[in-house]
């Protein structure tokens, strides 16, 4: 049995109820077999086996008061999965789906991603089965200041600094901040996503979504084309979509479809992002009100019991699910495939499940994945701890042009590995590779 073959089964055994983190840890391992199998120091260092076990996992109960007086509790999560290239690094995610499984998935992701951007960072992740949706300031509050009462004593800015992620925005990082200063009586980059007028850096809401669009115009000039003049289909409404969707658009593209937990609207016309922002930021509404306010949209159910059809069912040209894990699967690439859709760039992590990423591949479609394609909102994260550390604030433009150059490093480190190790144009295997070489080179170094 080969090294790899061994790690898998291990991994499997050890972590059977964990469907999200074994889906995260065999697509790796596929992808980086050519590179593990050329020189047995990594077997020798226990490579593998290091890199798929989290250095800890952490979980805490979460108890905080509702508007009725009536004592809730939820569980908190934190999984420092890897820190030989810098403190660990990775947002926090609420939402009631939230497991031991989609943490560790999304940390271990983190790993790879951190190491594309060039940047000393690591890889965790950390969030709850709490749900924001629905809960006053004062509810939101109560949770933020107790989850970071327990928290606080695992992070800080030169080990782990979290983020925002689902669930976690300028809101409820500004709560779980007055919380750590309160703790630790510091006033430190210890969370990024932090607001303006206390350590946040600009550029870092718009980060992610921005550095989408950049890394797929990289690759769709590689191959001789641009995103002007296409139509694309975005899934969500939240940070990611809403500004891939704006520098899209900025770029001459046309976006004609966002969505929620609830639906999604497709307006042939083009969407219109005042009306999706004044909905999602402003009056935390649900995408459906869009229908309501522009007569040239549409809106659709979402009935995952009915199978009712996605955002992927509008004929597009290039396809960015920025939504979640597994939101698009084996028949929507299918569909896609079938209407002609030429690139797909993952603004989620890992939105689209194996059997849709082969698809894509086999019919030629250009795909990059999260690991490259989401990795902006981490490496402005990154910047945000920079500025905070020299007690600096960069302007949009300088940290924006930053942007621009990590993620066409990104890309062209992705494209190289690709090249030297499986195939031109295969990014995911590119993305794995470039990512894993870098952390391992680290990890040997460092001894065991």
């Amino acid at each position: 049995m080969s090294y790899i073959e061994e790690v898998r089964a291990s991994v499997n055994a050890r972590d059977a109820g964990q469907p999200e983190f074994l889906q995260a840890v065999d697509e790796v391992l596929s992808t980086i077999r050519p590179v593990v199998e050329s020189d047995d120091a990594y077997r020798r260092n226990a490579v593998l086996e290091r890199i798929t076990e989290p250095d800890r996992q952490i979980i805490f109960r979460v108890p905080w008061m509702d508007d009725k007086g009536v004592m809730r509790v939820n569980r908190g999560f934190r999984v420092q999965f890897n820190n030989a290239i810098g403190p660990y690094k990775g947002g926090l995610r609420l939402h009631p789906s939230v497991n031991l499984s989609i943490i560790k998935f999304l940390g271990f992701e983190q790993i790879f991603k951190n190491s594309l951007t060039g940047l000393p960072i690591g890889g965790g992740k950390g969030g709850s089965d709490f749900d924001p949706k629905g809960k006053s300031d004062n509810e939101i509050r109560s949770f933020c200041q107790s989850f970071m009462t327990e928290l606080a004593r695992h992070i800080g800015a030169d080990t782990d600094v979290p983020a925002g992620d689902i669930g976690v925005g300028a809101r409820e990082i500004g709560f779980m901040y007055g919380q750590y200063k309160r703790l630790k009586n510091v006033y430190e980059g210890v969370l990024t996503g932090k607001g303006l007028t206390y350590g946040g850096s600009l550029a870092r809401t718009e980060a992610t979504g921005y550095g989408l669009v950049y890394i797929v115009e990289n690759m769709l000039e590689a191959a001789g084309d641009s995103v002007n003049g296409k139509t694309i289909a975005i899934s969500g409404s939240g940070n990611v979509a809403i500004y891939a969707a704006q520098k899209a658009t900025s770029l001459g593209a046309k976006v004609v479809t966002m969505s929620d937990s609830s639906g999604w609207i497709y307006d042939p016309k083009g969407i219109d992002l005042d009306v999706v922002r004044d909905i999602k930021e402003v009056k935390r509404g649900r995408i459906k009100e869009y229908a309501d306010r522009v007569k040239s949209a549409e809106y659709h159910v979402t009935d995952p019991d009915k199978n009712t059809p996605k955002v992927w069912s509008v004929k597009c040209d290039i396809a960015l699910p920025c939504a979640t894990q597994n939101e698009l699967d084996e028949n929507d690439a299918k569909l896609l495939i079938k209407n002609k859709v030429t690139a797909v760039g993952e603004g989620a992590n890992m939105p689209s499940t194996t059997a849709a990423i082969e698809a894509f591949q086999k019919a030629g479609v250009l795909f990059m994945p999260a690991k490259a394609a989401n990795a902006g909102g981490v490496a402005v994260s990154a910047l945000e701890m920079s500025q905070n550390s020299q007690r600096l604030a960069w302007t949009f433009n300088e940290v924006d042009e930053r942007l621009k150059g990590i993620m066409k490093g990104i890309f062209d480190k992705t494209a190289e590995a690709a090249a030297k190790y499986a195939k031109p144009g295969d990014y995911v295997s590119g993305a794995n590779i470039a990512g894993f070489l870098k952390v391992a080179a680290a990890m040997i170094a460092q001894g065991v």
